[in-house]
């Protein structure tokens, strides 16, 4: 019989940096701008891609240095990934926090990095450039916290 996957044995706290890693979907909705309600503490997300993002790949093109040229990348750590609201339902980091397991496009599961874009679940086709955004209120969407295809 064979082994339960190491998601399925281990909580985040126990995973080995490899492991950690490689949970990372590569759905890139993390990389997109939040807007955050003063009043009602309400996340927005925008449709608008952190300037190192590539909207290609849906990878960060700096990732070991992403906090020097972005200083409000969030790093996810097992702490802080309970205490993000704003993980999309789909993040395998929540899914995994919360008890439940991965979808069935998760690259782990699928063998395939391309089936997270396949399933329609990236941001790939979506996003847009930081550089050509302007107003962020004009750019609020609705798919990437709702786990749903636009």
């Amino acid at each position: 019989m064979a082994e339960e996957p190491f998601w399925r044995r281990k909580t985040l706290a126990e995973m080995t940096r490899s492991e950690w890693e490689s949970l990372c979907d590569g759905c890139a909705k993390c990389c997109l701008d939040k807007l955050q309600d003063d009043d009602t503490g309400e996340i927005s997300y925008t449709e608008v891609a952190c300037r190192l993002l590539d909207l290609g790949t849906c990878r960060c093109t700096d990732y070991v240095n992403r906090k020097r040229f972005v200083p409000d990348c969030v790093v996810l750590t097992p702490r802080t990934v309970a205490r993000l609201t704003w993980l999309p339902s789909s993040c395998a980091y929540r899914l995994i926090s919360e008890g439940r397991d991965l979808e069935w496009w998760h690259p782990l599961v699928s063998g395939d990095p391309e089936t997270v874009h396949r399933a329609g679940v990236s941001v790939r086709g979506r996003a847009v450039p930081e550089a050509v955004a302007g107003d962020l209120e004009d750019h609020i969407v609705h798919w990437p916290e709702q786990g749903e295809n636009p």
